[in-house]
């Protein structure tokens, strides 16, 4: 499987939008795509033509796969099972995508980006009803109870990350400890739970081609 080596900033400017990916870096003034709102390469500040349906599709699909740091199979095979399951094809695929583990250690404020979620999974000090579990796409269920276990080492980093988010508050479908480095799963996130600005019936479409 490949690995995205080049410059993360790169990513949001191409879709034209802040994704947050580098965490507290995308709310100040060193924000890439603040600087420079266009896209990168040779032509990026060229005029902009008219997109093509199949365009607007593509960078919607492009947008949510960055947004949640997956590889093209990776978020085709969750379109494949939300098209299988009774419901709104489109909001199925985002409460999957929702209730990825490394998405949730990021929602809870644990983390500054999904990226650096992704890192405290794999090196396992995440346990799930007293579980451990290291991989980052394991999707979470109603009433499941998430606790941090980490080195002193480790419990500075996420301090640190706890204070530089005081202002953010968990989705409603979560329930934040942040005293005891711990989470609840209230319910399923539903589509309204979504914060950023989404167009999931384009991907759909694109899908469906």
């Amino acid at each position: 499987m490949g690995k995205y080596t080049d410059s993360i900033c790169r990513l949001c400017r191409r879709e034209g939008e802040k994704l947050f990916l580098k965490g507290a870096r995308c709310s100040t003034h060193r924000c890439a795509i603040d600087r420079r709102a266009y896209a990168p390469g040779q032509h990026g500040n060229a005029r902009r033509v008219k997109q093509s349906n199949y365009g607007l599709q593509l960078r919607e699909k492009q947008k949510v796969k960055r947004i949640y740091g997956l590889y093209e199979k990776q978020f085709r095979n969750y379109f494949k099972k939300a098209v299988h399951k009774d419901g709104v094809t489109g909001e199925i695929l985002l409460q999957f995508l929702e209730r990825r583990l490394d998405n949730v250690i990021y929602q809870l404020g644990y983390c500054t980006s999904r990226k650096q979620a992704r890192q405290i999974v794999s090196h396992g000090f995440v346990y799930v009803n007293d579980q451990r579990v290291d991989i980052s796409s394991f999707l979470v269920k109603e009433n499941d109870e998430i606790l941090i276990k980490l080195k002193k080492k480790g419990e500075k980093l996420i301090k640190d990350n706890i204070k530089a988010f005081e202002g953010r508050t968990a989705p409603e479908w979560l329930e934040a400890n942040h005293s005891q480095y711990k989470g609840k799963i209230k319910k399923l996130p539903m589509r309204e739970d979504i914060a950023f600005p989404v167009n999931e019936q384009l991907i759909v479409e694109l899908y469906s081609r």
